[in-house]
């Protein structure tokens, strides 16, 4: 079938389903394969708990004429959902970087919220599925929207923004992370800036933070000529950080003419490694011609979740909860935040980084190097990479969390404030109902 003709259906039947978990009545089922899986098998289910239609790639599970046969299931979601975005006249705001993505789009989208109906990426569908399904899930309704969108692996970028197509752009920063697919680090300064390479092609719009050389320098090397810029000096917009603890508040100034006005910017969000996520809020809300008391209102109403810089306040203890993910950038600046904060009994609970193939032992020792140096009271550090460098006895080194779980239940951490950080796969979540 013809991804003309599919569309047509999708109108139809516009709500996407990949997982019968999860079928919603009347939804198109897409039977997508992976390495362990093959949802063909699964669409006479679907069709049975209420899908529409099921599109399959293996003419053996075609059970009846609602069962629409393709070449391949994940290259019909990802025309599917291209075609659907040609139909879009929406700003598409990308979003792309080492840190921060999913919190600076959650913070844009609450500022552009208080003004237009507009449409975010869902939790971190951010992938070569993710993006084609948030695309399909906007709808005429929607004013604006923002898409955000992970790699980790060169050329991925380039590949959503085909798919996506956005109009505007921000890469947060660039850093290490997944460097075992990336090659190293020079790989993902070249895979972020194909963001910048779209939008120069396409004559789209790229926010910047003008502090940051590096990506400037993408930006020239890309030769991206529309720019808007914030920082803390010579840029478009000027944003100064005024207080960092307990959470950041910015002050920010926009030029009228000749005249200057300057407004306050309260946030929820701790770390001063936020600034630069907030700083972008502001000033997309302000491109796009929002109130200053709309977009201080969004930056206020934003309240971090799912363990995104966290402050949990216990029995017992502070916590910073920021054990979403870690990478060596993000473990560099969370280590120089807990440094910066003015408060007795600080607490440091690191976890293992993940994805960093042969850099791995050089990157975990870095940490420790950085964590022995940063103002603290006691260190612990978690995982199979960590408790390789076993070498002192200023911090304590636990080959899991479950070793961890049995020491810290065994002399309590009281009257601190800690910070845990680690890649997801550590689980360090199993260790807050003992902090």
């Amino acid at each position: 079938m013809k991804t003309e003709q599919l569309y047509q259906i999708y109108l139809k039947h516009p709500l996407i389903c990949t997982d019968t978990r999860n079928i919603s009545e009347l939804c198109l089922f897409f039977a997508l394969k992976g390495d362990n899986f093959n949802a063909n098998q699964f669409a006479l289910q679907a069709l049975e708990e209420g899908a529409s239609f099921a599109v399959i790639d293996d003419a053996r599970y075609a059970v009846n004429e609602r069962c629409i046969l393709v070449d391949d299931v994940l290259t019909a979601l990802q025309e599917l959902a291209k075609f659907h975005r040609r139909q879009l006249r929406v700003p598409v705001i990308g979003i792309t970087g080492t840190n921060g993505k999913t919190t600076t789009k959650e913070l844009i989208h609450s500022v552009l919220s208080q003004h237009f109906n507009c449409y975010a990426t869902r939790g971190n569908l951010n992938n070569h599925i993710g993006v084609p399904l948030t695309l399909l899930s906007i709808n005429s309704g929607h004013e604006i929207a923002i898409i955000e969108m992970g790699a980790n692996h060169k050329k991925e970028i380039g590949f959503l923004c085909s798919v996506a197509q956005p109009t505007h752009g921000l890469i947060t920063n660039v850093g290490k992370a997944h460097l075992e697919g990336f090659g190293g680090i020079e790989g993902v300064r070249i895979a972020k800036g194909e963001l910048y390479e779209y939008l120069a092609q396409t004559g789209g719009t790229g926010f910047i933070n003008s502090d940051n050389e590096l990506l400037m320098e993408l930006a020239r090397e890309r030769n991206l000529q529309k720019l808007v810029t914030y920082g803390r000096s010579d840029a478009d917009l000027i944003v100064q950080l005024k207080e960092v603890y307990p959470s950041l508040t910015l002050e920010w100034e926009t030029k009228t003419g000749d005249q200057s006005l300057s407004y306050h910017a309260v946030s929820n969000l701790p770390g001063t490694y936020n600034f630069e996520n907030i700083a972008a809020a502001i000033c997309i809300g302000n491109f796009f011609k929002l109130s200053p008391e709309d977009i201080n209102s969004g930056i206020l109403a934003y309240i971090p979740e799912n363990s995104r810089s966290q402050i949990i306040e216990t029995e017992n203890n502070t916590i910073i909860s920021d054990y979403y993910n870690a990478n060596p950038s993000s473990m560099s600046v969370a280590l120089d935040n807990l440094g910066s904060i003015g408060k007795p009994n600080k607490v440091m609970i690191l976890g293992d980084m993940f994805e960093l193939g042969d850099e791995a032992g050089t990157e975990h020792e870095l940490v420790i190097q950085k964590a022995l140096k940063t103002d603290a009271d006691q260190r612990i550090f978690i995982g199979e990479e960590f408790y390789k460098l076993k070498n002192n006895t200023e911090a304590e080194f636990y080959r899991n969390t479950d070793e961890a779980f049995e020491a810290i239940e065994r002399k309590p951490i009281k009257n601190s404030t800690i910070l845990v950080k680690g890649s997801r796969g550590m689980k360090l979540e199993k260790l807050l109902p003992l902090l």
